[in-house]
């Protein structure tokens, strides 16, 4: 792990539209330590050293407000990581495995308060955070400028809930493998997004998803500023679920425009019967005129498209 310069630039503040509220610390570091095991009160120079210091146990691992070039992998227990001012502990251009920031294979982690930025591997992978099995909840997070935002493997029985986060200048279709994007996640038995936004997306789709539940919920697609995109929400093999109140602005820079939301594009893994979408506002970015569909039909499932407001140029769905 290394800190710029020795315990580090503490200047890293994220965009005021986190809005991030402080979040208390219920055990005092050790004087200096960039991480601290709040269960004990003990710091240490390294993130893998106090991941290690919980192990199969649960613990909480408290971040100073320090910008980190450092990474960890937990292949084990409960581990709970939250930063001591939030929008100020910035992981950044570290990833371990290859992978990720943070490789997760334990029971279960939580992410709180953190900035993950400028993450790039060999494969076009490079992600904040790299889930392979076990549930995860992230809120008050950024993720920033890297390949991608998180990426998840396949655990039928995990679950996914984020909240409250922001995800920038993500996604990259340069990878011999294929795309990457702002979030991309396995089959997962359920994914939740609420209240979070993603902006200006590099490639890819904002949120692409295999999971056989799905919710997003009161969040923004602001494409204005994106590039070589492709679709706002991707159910790749099919979800139930709902997705209602949210904001989606397309804009001029796509790879395809030809729809908003995709509804199994790729495989009829999961029925769609009775998934919602409702109360939705779409429109394309201002000075943008082309025709395109909000939600695209690939399962021919009884989808329950409500009232939504949308722009010119729009129309309700299509079956493909």
């Amino acid at each position: 792990m290394t800190r710029i310069p020795r315990f580090a630039i503490r200047s890293a503040t994220a965009s005021a539209a986190l809005a991030l509220a402080a979040i208390s610390a219920p055990a005092p570091a050790q004087q200096g330590a960039p991480y601290t095991v709040v269960e004990t009160g003990k710091g240490y120079e390294r993130l893998q050293d106090a991941v290690n210091a919980i192990g199969g146990g649960t613990g909480t691992i408290r971040f100073a407000p320090y910008r980190f070039v450092d990474c960890a992998v937990q292949d084990a227990g409960n581990v709970t990581y939250i930063a001591e001012v939030p929008g100020q502990s910035v992981l950044e251009g570290a990833a371990c495995e290859g992978k990720a920031a943070l490789v997760l294979r334990g029971r279960s982690a939580r992410v709180e308060g953190l900035v993950f930025a400028n993450i790039r591997v060999p494969d076009k992978n490079g992600a904040g955070i790299r889930l392979e099995r076990g549930d995860l909840v992230v809120s008050q997070t950024w993720f920033r400028d890297s390949e991608q935002g998180i990426l998840s493997g396949n655990d039928s029985s995990g679950t996914i809930a984020i909240d409250k986060s922001t995800f920038t200048r993500l996604g990259t279709c340069e990878g011999a493998g294929g795309c990457a994007h702002s979030i991309y996640i396995g089959n997962y038995g359920a994914l939740t997004v609420t209240r979070s936004r993603f902006e200006g997306g590099r490639g890819g789709h904002y949120v692409k998803t295999w999971s056989r539940r799905v919710a997003v919920l009161n969040s923004s697609f602001d494409d204005s500023g994106g590039r070589s995109t492709n679709y706002m929400i991707d159910l790749s093999g099919g979800s139930t679920g709902r997705i209602a109140n949210n904001w989606f602005v397309q804009g001029r820079d796509k790879e395809n425009y030809s729809a908003f939301i995709a509804v199994a594009p790729e495989a009829h893994e999961h029925s769609s019967d009775g998934l919602i979408i409702e109360n939705n506002d779409a429109r394309f970015a201002p000075g943008v005129s082309r025709n395109s569909t909000f939600v695209a039909d690939w399962s021919g499932d009884r989808l329950a498209i409500g009232p939504n407001a949308l722009g010119p140029g729009l129309i309700r769905k299509d079956r493909r």
